[in-house]
C-alpha cells in the first residue's frame, strides 16, 4: 500500500511504526473471510482491509477522528484472525492500537461513553475494586432488563452467580517444587482473573510445583495493561505494565527465572508485546528480557513433560515417587477445546493445550469454525454487547453441537463469555490437567458447590 507520510511525521516513532505496517498491506482482502464482525455485519469498514483504509487516511491527514472512523475501530475485536490469514504479514495488533491511542487523545466521545470507559479502566484492573462491583451487579442483576442502556445490562448480566472466597495464593511468596527443580517460574496471577475464577491460579501453582518448577508470585506484580491498552489509554497500561517488568526484572536479576508464567492468554499477548511497547522508554531494556521469556503455561507444561522418556518422563527418577506418576483423565470424558483468539492468533499457540488434555487422556472435539472469536475480546463484551451476543450464540452453538462433557479454555473472558450462555460447564484447560495429575477435581464440574473449602488449598 502506498503511503504519503511526510519527513515530520514518521519522526513520531508510532506514525513511523503505521506506515511499516500500512505499506505491508496489499489489499488483497483474505482477512475479510476471517474477520467475525465482517461475518456478521457485511460492512467492508467493518474488516480490517476497511479499518487499514480509516486508519491510513486518519493518520496520514493527521485529521481529528470523527465519528464515523471511531465506530469501525471500536467494533473491532482485536481477535488478530487477520493476522493469522495475512499473507503479507501485516501487523494489525500494533496498527490498530496506535490508532486507538489517536482516537483516545483527539476524540471527545460523548458524556456516556466516556463514563464507561472510565468505570472499566478504574475498575476492571484491580481485583477488590472489581469484587466489590460484582456485588453490586449481582444486586442489581433482576434489574437489568429496566436498564435502558444495553452496555449497562451486559454489565450487570456479567456478574456470576457465585462471587469466589479470595485465594491467599496469588500473595506474593514462593512455592516450593513437589519434584527434583527443573525451573523457576514466576507466575502471573492477573486481575480480573483473580476476582473471577480462583481456581485456575490454584490449579496452575499445584500442577507447575508437582511437575519439578519452583514457582514465585512476585511483590509488585499484578493487572498486564491490557484492558486499558486496547482502549487506548497508554499512560494508565503503561503504568501498570511497568510494575510488572519492574517486579519480574528484579526476580531475574536476584534469584533468576528461567519463564513468566501466564494462563490467561489476552495478558500473555500483551506481555509478550512488551518490548514493542516500550521500545522508547526508560524500561525498554527490562520490557524486552521480560517479553523474551513470558510464556503461557501451555508452553511450560509442554517442557516440563517433554524432558527425558516423551511419553511418560517422570516416571524415570525415583524422586518423583510421591507424584503421580501417570497423568489419567476420566475414562470417556470429552472435552470441546475452544481456542482463545489471543492464544491460537496472538500468540500462534494452536496445539499444545489439545496435545497436553490428549496426553492426559481426555478426547478432544473441536468446534466448527474455531478460528472466530466468541466475542469476549476483553471489555468489547461490555462495550458491543450487540454484536458480541451474536458472535456468543454463534460460538456456544458450535461447541455444544460436539455433545462434550466439559468445554475448556485457556483465558478468562472466553470462560466467562461462553459459559453465561451454555448449559455446559466450562474450565481452564490447566484445571482438567491438574485433576488428571493427581489434583482435586475442577469444582466447575461439581453439582454441589455449596461444600467448597471457602480457603483454597495446595494440594
Amino acid at each position: 500500500m502506498q503511503t504519503t507520510f511526510s519527513e515530520d511525521q514518521l519522526k513520531d516513532p508510532g506514525t513511523s511504526r503505521a506506515n511499516e505496517i500500512l505499506r505491508a498491506c496489499v489489499h488483497c482482502g483474505f482477512c475479510t473471510a476471517t474477520c467475525p464482525t465482517y461475518q456478521v455485519l457485511g460492512d467492508e469498514l467493518d474488516s480490517p482491509r476497511g479499518r487499514i483504509y480509516l486508519i491510513k487516511d486518519m493518520l496520514e491527514n493527521e485529521r481529528t477522528p470523527d465519528a464515523k472512523t471511531v465506530k469501525h475501530i471500536d467494533r473491532c475485536l482485536s481477535c488478530l484472525a487477520c493476522m493469522t490469514t495475512c499473507p503479507s504479514g501485516v501487523h494489525y495488533m500494533h496498527l490498530v492500537d496506535h490508532a486507538r491511542d489517536y482516537i483516545e487523545q483527539r476524540y471527545k466521545r460523548p458524556l456516556t461513553d466516556r463514563a464507561l470507559r472510565w468505570v472499566l479502566a478504574h475498575i476492571l484492573p484491580y481485583p477488590m475494586r472489581f469484587r466489590v462491583a460484582l456485588l453490586g451487579a449481582k444486586i442489581g442483576r433482576p434489574f437489568a432488563r429496566l436498564m435502558p442502556d444495553a452496555r449497562l445490562r451486559a454489565m450487570l448480566e456479567m456478574a456470576p452467580k457465585v462471587i469466589p472466597p479470595v485465594s491467599r495464593n496469588d500473595d506474593p511468596q514462593t512455592f516450593a517444587p513437589q519434584a527434583p527443580r527443573k525451573m523457576r517460574v514466576a507466575l502471573m496471577t492477573g486481575c480480573a482473573q483473580k476476582a473471577l475464577n480462583t481456581d485456575i491460579n490454584d490449579a496452575t501453582i499445584r500442577l507447575l510445583t508437582r511437575l519439578g518448577a519452583e514457582v514465585v508470585v512476585a511483590e509488585g506484580a499484578g493487572c498486564c495493561g491490557a484492558l486499558t491498552h486496547h482502549m487506548g489509554k497508554t499512560a494508565q497500561s503503561h503504568a501498570t505494565a511497568a510494575k510488572n517488568i519492574r517486579a519480574w526484572a528484579h526476580e531475574m536479576d536476584t534469584s533468576g527465572l528461567d519463564a513468566i508464567v501466564i494462563n490467561t492468554s489476552g495478558c500473555g499477548t500483551t506481555v509478550k508485546d512488551y518490548g514493542h511497547m516500550f521500545r522508547n522508554e526508560p524500561l525498554a531494556a527490562d520490557a524486552a528480557r521480560v517479553a523474551g521469556i513470558a510464556r503461557d503455561v501451555s508452553e511450560v507444561l509442554m517442557e516440563l513433560t517433554e524432558s527425558g522418556d516423551a511419553e511418560k518422563p517422570w516416571q524415570a527418577d525415583p524422586a518423583w515417587a510421591d507424584v503421580k506418576k501417570t497423568p489419567r483423565a476420566p475414562d470417556g470424558m470429552i472435552v470441546a477445546y475452544h481456542a482463545a483468539c489471543s492464544l491460537q492468533h496472538g500468540q500462534q499457540i494452536k496445539t499444545h493445550p489439545k496435545t497436553l488434555l490428549k496426553k492426559a487422556g481426555f478426547t478432544i472435539v473441536e468446534p466448527a469454525d474455531s478460528h472466530l472469536c466468541c466475542g469476549s475480546a476483553g471489555t468489547y463484551n461490555l462495550m458491543q454487547p450487540e454484536i458480541s451476543a451474536q458472535l456468543k450464540e454463534r460460538k456456544v452453538k458450535t461447541l455444544e453441537a460436539r455433545n462434550p462433557d466439559v468445554i475448556a479454555a485457556g483465558n478468562i473472558g472466553c470462560m466467562m463469555q461462553i459459559g453465561s450462555a451454555s448449559s455446559v460447564p466450562i474450565v481452564h484447560s490447566v484445571e482438567l490437567l491438574d485433576w488428571a495429575w493427581g489434583g482435586p477435581k475442577p469444582p466447575a464440574l461439581d453439582a454441589d458447590l455449596a461444600q467448597r473449602d471457602p480457603i483454597p488449598k495446595l494440594r
